[in-house]
């Protein structure tokens, strides 16, 4: 199954390994060093210029390479397309 995360990005729904609420869980130091270092690895992907809600982590089956998308899509409605699908 696929998930749309906004604009023309869509993920498979087996290589997400977590959907996050970009606001609270920035208040995490870890958090916020991890989606720093991941930007600076080349591996954070921001869809489209609205203001960002949430991030998906996502992990590559075949290869094991980590990516992290930055959407302006609610965790919530995320979810609701997930349970839909």
């Amino acid at each position: 199954m696929y998930l749309h995360l906004g604009q023309d990005t869509v993920v498979t729904t087996d290589e997400i390994v977590g959907i996050f609420d970009l606001d609270n869980s920035t208040v995490s130091k870890i958090t916020r060093d991890y989606l720093r270092l991941s930007e600076r690895g080349g591996r954070v992907i921001t869809i489209g210029y609205d203001l960002p809600k949430s991030f998906v982590l996502c992990k590559d089956k075949k290869s094991g390479e980590q990516r992290v998308y930055i959407s302006p899509i609610a965790v919530s409605t995320l979810q609701k397309r997930i349970e839909k699908g």
